[in-house]
């Protein structure tokens, strides 16, 4: 917005009945208004070879979903760490293996 005296305002509503200041301030207002609306933003364009819902070119979906354990394979294994014996797959910490 300009910096305006209070002379200029004066001298603006006494012009042409007050008109000339309404259409400065109404300008002034849309000027402002079109700074703060967003413009529409343009969505990049799809890559080549692009087929929505595909796996993307040179891929494939995983061979086999997560093993589920039963609550028995649990158990089970819950036992044998209480007794103190480790998985198969455990390296042993007794220095001789």
């Amino acid at each position: 917005m300009t910096d305006l005296s209070p002379e200029d305002t004066a001298a603006m509503r006494s012009e042409n009945g007050g008109k000339d200041f309404r259409l400065f301030l109404r300008q002034q207002i849309a000027d402002g208004q079109a700074r703060k609306t967003q413009q529409p933003t343009v969505k990049p364009p799809k890559p080549p070879g692009f087929r929505p819902g595909h796996w993307p070119a040179g891929t494939r979906p995983p061979d086999r979903r997560p093993v589920r354990h039963t609550a028995a394979d649990w158990q089970r294994e819950l036992d044998r760490y209480r007794l103190g014996h480790g998985h198969d797959n455990d390296p042993c910490h007794c220095g001789t293996c």
